[in-house]
């Protein structure tokens, strides 16, 4: 992977151009906070914007990285990449709460 290119703004968003098997692939990121829910303890992270995903997602090992609160699901998702195929990391298992902030404005969500 060669990332070719980036660019950012004083709001903390950010596009980054890469090259990954020959291929040219765009993404965007921007700066948001993180609260526990159980601590109101944050962290700021970088975050993926338009990545395709139906939800908002967090992978289970930096969860439980940071502390946050897995809670099991009754029935995991499975996971589908763009070309149809499962997902090697697997179905989701878990979901966490958590508060993302970002510019400054707090909401509550459920994350998987």
């Amino acid at each position: 992977m060669q990332i070719d290119a980036g660019t950012s703004d004083s709001e903390g968003i950010e596009e980054k151009v890469r090259t990954i098997g020959g291929k040219v692939l765009r993404e965007v990121t921007v700066k948001i906070g993180l609260e526990r829910i159980d601590t109101q303890e944050g962290i700021t992270v970088e975050a993926l914007l338009d990545s395709g995903a139906t939800g908002l997602v967090m992978s289970s090992e930096f969860a439980r990285k940071q502390g946050f609160k897995l809670k099991k699901l009754e029935r995991p998702i499975q996971v589908r990449n763009v070309d149809g195929s499962f997902n090697k990391k697997g179905p989701i298992e878990n979901t966490v709460e958590v508060i993302y902030i970002i510019k400054g404005i707090g909401r509550g969500q459920k994350l998987m």
